[in-house]
Order: structure tokens, then C-alpha cells, then sequence
């Protein structure tokens, strides 16, 4: 089954430059690029619907998507930003997941726990990631399989585009329960601070300042559970050994409790329970984050402004 989300994504590509990184049972993967082909050119990359059930994630990436479509036809203020960074916009990474209104991908694996394990940290119980059976959720695969192919081209986009940048921040669409929405930084395995944590910190205290009224709690993932295989810690340290130049992973976790509890009839469904459900809700959560978008993609452009002296980049 076609989703919904794909067909819009299709007509934004048919307007805009757009590559299809990979075909999954016939379904393709897009990615959006804007800004400038410098190779040393800083970088910001949006993705969403990893898990196909959160239908919520690929709607605010489409939504920054449309935009910035509509934008880049005649915002001379957009173009002078872009003349200083890439952007890229992946909005639908498990299409058919979502075609299925399932979490996993066709192969009943979470696809944001299939990143290769090399060690034991993390894994907090069924929902850090399980190898027990596809059936269950949050199934990691199969020992020693290669990674699932919506994984892969994630990764192998990651390396050609962010690797070679001096700065790069990843921002990934999610929803899930709780109250507020939350900004996730690594590490989600172990609580272990990131070795770039005064950066990320310096970033949030920007946030802050930016966006002073703005509506994120910005913790570790850990903070919350630990997970193994998670493909935000594999990108974070195989960038770090790649060499001088940085990468920020941020999830962008929508807490669906806000939804929920205005509407509580949504439990009765999957979707339900990660998205907004009501016309009004759903329009209210496309418009809020904007401004996250907008404030991320001059920061990134601007990153020697406010990085941390001595920074490497």
C-alpha cells in the first residue's frame, strides 16, 4: 500500500531537485538537497518516518519541505543562507512501514535499531532493541545480517554528504509518549556524555537565547532508555574517527501525551497513539516546530559565530 505521505513528497519532488537514494518493495526513498555543492560547505540534514507508525515526523519534515519549495522561488534571504550551507530533506525514510501503518519496515525490523552492535552497553529490556523475533517490536535483526536497506542508504547519505562537512547537524522526526517535546542528543546506549557535549550544550543555550518561548526539553536519549544498535551513536562515532569535523545528531522526540490527552479516544488506535488525530491538532503540530527548522538552518550556517572557541571544525 502507497501512503499517503508518499504521494505528496512525489509532487514536491516533481517541483524541486530530488534523488531517489533506494527502492524498497518499489517504493522509492527521496532526498530533498538545497544550498550549495561546496564539499567543504556546512550541513543540515531533516529526516522522518523511521518508524512507520509515527506518521507525525514525515508530516512536519514535508511540511518544512513545502516551504522551503515554495520559498526557494523567490526568498532572497533563503538563497543568501543557503549560499553558505547544504540542506537536505529525507522525509519518508520507511515508506513502507507506513504504507503498512506498522513501526518496523516490510522485514518487521526497527529500523533505528539495525545500526551494527560492537559492544554490550545499553539495551534497556524489549524496548532497547531484541533479537527474539521480527513478531515482537523493536527487532533489531538478525545477528550478523547486513543492515536493512532503508538503514543503509540513510548511512551511506550520511557519509557522502555530512562526513566531509566541518560541521553537520541531523535533526530525526519522531513522536512518542510524553508530555513535552524533547531534542534528544547522544548517547542513546549509555549515559555516558558525548564528547561533544559542550557544544551541544553550547547550541541549546543559543536555542534559548534564539527562541526564548521555545517548547523543547533538550536531554541525552539515554536520559529516557537505552537502546543498542541505535543509528545515530553508529553515525556520531564513525564520524568522530572519521577526522576533523563534527557531527550533531538530534532527535526530535513530539510528545504524543498532548494529543492524547485532549483527545483520549486516539488510544483505541495505533496512529492514535503518536499522532495528532483531529484536523486542528495536526495543523497546530505542523506549524510549531518551524521555527526549529528556520533556527537550526542559520545555525549551521553561521556555526563559527557561536561554536565554542577552539572547536574543531
Amino acid at each position: 500500500m502507497i501512503p499517503d505521505e508518499l504521494a505528496e513528497i512525489e509532487q514536491l519532488a516533481a517541483r524541486s531537485e530530488a534523488e531517489v537514494l533506494v527502492r524498497v518493495a518499489g517504493l522509492p526513498i527521496h532526498a530533498f538537497r538545497f544550498g550549495t555543492t561546496a564539499p567543504g560547505a556546512p550541513v543540515l540534514l531533516v529526516t522522518g518516518g523511521v518508524h512507520g507508525l509515527e506518521r507525525i515526523g514525515t508530516a512536519v519534515a514535508t511540511a518544512f519541505l513545502t516551504t522551503l519549495v515554495a520559498r526557494h522561488a523567490w526568498d532572497a534571504v533563503l538563497h543568501d543562507a543557503l549560499a553558505r550551507c547544504r540542506l537536505i530533506v529525507v522525509p519518508l525514510l520507511n515508506p513502507v512501514g507506513m504504507g503498512r501503518g506498522q513501526r518496523a519496515n516490510g522485514n518487521g525490523v526497527d529500523l533505528m535499531r539495525n545500526a551494527p552492535v560492537t559492544d554490550a552497553l545499553g539495551g534497556t529490556p524489549l524496548v532497547g532493541g531484541q533479537r527474539i523475533s521480527p513478531w515482537l517490536p523493536w527487532f533489531m535483526g538478525r545477528p550478523g545480517a547486513p543492515m536493512e536497506p532503508e538503514a543503509a542508504a540513510l548511512v551511506g547519505l550520511v557519509e557522502r554528504e555530512l562526513f566531509g562537512a566541518p560541521f553537520a547537524v541531523a535533526l530525526d522526526c519522531h513522536s512518542g509518549f510524553g508530555f513535552v517535546d524533547r531534542l534528544w542528543y547522544p548517547y542513546a546506549r549509555t549515559r555516558e556524555a558525548p564528547p561533544d557535549l559542550h557544544a551541544i550544550e553550547t547550541l541549546a543555550r543559543l536555542l534559548d537565547a534564539t527562541l526564548p518561548n521555545h517548547v523543547y526539553r533538550v536531554e541525552q536519549t539515554a536520559q529516557a532508555y537505552t537502546i543498542r544498535g541505535d543509528l545515530w551513536d553508529y553515525l556520531y562515532d564513525r564520524r568522530r574517527a572519521h577526522g576533523a569535523g563534527t557531527l550533531l545528531p538530534l532527535t526530535l522526540e513530539m510528545g504524543s501525551w498532548t494529543w492524547v490527552r485532549k483527545n483520549p479516544v486516539q488510544l483505541l488506535s495505533s496512529l492514535g497513539r503518536f499522532n495528532p488525530i483531529k484536523p486542528h491538532h495536526l495543523r497546530r503540530t505542523l506549524r510549531r516546530h518551524l521555527p526549529l527548522f528556520e533556527f537550526l538552518l542559520h545555525a549551521v550556517a553561521s556555526h563559527r559565530a557561536w561554536l565554542p572557541s577552539g572547536f574543531p571544525m
